[in-house]
């Protein structure tokens, strides 16, 4: 009997390779888009602090891969099960997001254990991200653990500021959302260099811009920060 695979509702059209700001990760996109294409690595393991784009390009390489006709499938470790990995290796390319939340839980552990083996003996593509490199991971399965450090490691760079707004004005522009320079000259001097905190806010600008029908300006984007610093 075929195995159901779990529906995916995660991934966002607009992250996808276009909307991503490479500054110096051009070399790390590039070796993400043959992963994809050549298959010739079975396993590849994508690191780098919070906020930097690690989710974005997962499910880039996901839509990627769906969009040459292989079957790909993007998981949140935060927000799932480990049940929900049944049946995901019969998948060609799985991307697994935040494998470090899941250290230290035992059943996580060993399903993920369970899973990658028959992964692995498929041949097919695992694409990892983790806050840490392989070594710092903090699992109790050792042989887990030893598996994460086996393909192909990459860390991603952090931005400066101004690659920041630049990387903002980019995924805007995916959103269909106008910054103009004024506002991103008033967001690099004005509000927090964190991108995590930047996406949050081009949420509630795609939200306020939305409702109001209005172009985004200095005044508005000054009005959605107040209030969202208020809540």
């Amino acid at each position: 009997m075929a195995v159901q695979l779990p529906l995916q509702f995660d991934l966002q059209s607009e992250n996808n390779f276009d909307s991503f700001f490479p500054a110096s990760n051009q070399e790390l996109l590039e070796h993400l888009q043959r992963f994809i294409h050549d298959k010739q690595e079975l396993q590849l393991y994508l690191w780098g602090e919070t906020g930097l784009g690690k989710t974005h390009l997962l499910q880039a390489c996901c839509q990627q891969a769906q969009h040459i006709g292989r079957q790909a499938f993007y998981l949140n470790l935060i927000e799932a099960s480990p049940e929900i990995l049944e049946g995901l290796d019969a998948v060609e390319l799985v991307c697994l997001d935040n494998i470090d939340q899941i250290a230290g839980n035992p059943d996580w552990e060993h399903a993920l254990f369970n899973f990658y083996n028959r992964l692995r003996e498929r041949e097919h593509q695992l694409l990892l991200t983790a806050h840490c490199p392989p070594r710092y991971l903090a699992f109790t399965l050792h042989d887990l653990k030893t598996r994460m450090g086996w393909g192909l490691t990459l860390k991603l760079k952090a931005l400066s500021d101004a690659e920041m707004i630049a990387a903002f004005r980019l995924k805007a522009q995916s959103m269909s959302i106008e910054v103009p320079d004024r506002v991103a000259r008033f967001l690099q001097q004005h509000y927090q260099s964190n991108l995590s905190a930047l996406w949050q806010l081009l949420d509630k600008i795609a939200q306020t811009t939305l409702m109001e029908k209005r172009k985004l300006s200095v005044a508005m984007i000054k009005r959605i920060i107040d209030q969202n610093g208020s809540n």
